[in-house]
């Protein structure tokens, strides 16, 4: 799908709204493709009302909502998973959001719904595209 930034807020928030406890997103996508502003979204459908930041230097930032939110950019860790208590967050009571979790390769769970954002040359447009690994988030999907 085509979005510009406040579509793929609107989106992101609606989905947000559906996600459940114990659900792993892996938002995909270059430097500057909209990986945080697309969590602003999932954060608003979690009723969280914290500014969201960018956790490139933090690696993990929690917040606080109808379910809690663990944001992760785990690109300065690559595969190794092991410098961050991961299963804690992945199989933890909130939603876990992963930017750059392409790079976790075989420490990621079987289940986990893909988000890729690409930019559309020099325009405001991004393309989202939804890759659900797993059956719960088939279904989810279908949905």
């Amino acid at each position: 799908m085509r979005l510009d930034e406040k579509q793929m807020l609107e989106f992101a928030e609606k989905l947000g709204r559906k996600l459940e406890s114990g659900d792993i997103l892996i938002l995909t996508g270059d430097l500057g493709a909209g990986k945080t502003t697309f969590t602003k979204g999932l954060a608003l459908g979690l009723d969280i009302g914290q500014m969201i930041k960018s956790p490139t230097y933090t690696i993990i930032r929690e917040y606080e909502g109808r379910l809690s939110l663990y944001h992760m950019d785990v690109y300065r860790t690559g595969e190794d998973a092991d410098s961050i208590d991961l299963d804690d967050y992945l199989f933890g009571e909130g939603v876990s959001v992963i930017e750059w979790g392409q790079l976790l390769g075989g420490h990621l769970p079987e289940e986990y719904l893909e988000i890729i954002i690409e930019r559309e040359g020099n325009t405001d447009y991004r393309k989202l595209s939804l890759l659900p690994h797993g059956s719960r988030y088939e279904k989810f999907l279908e949905e």
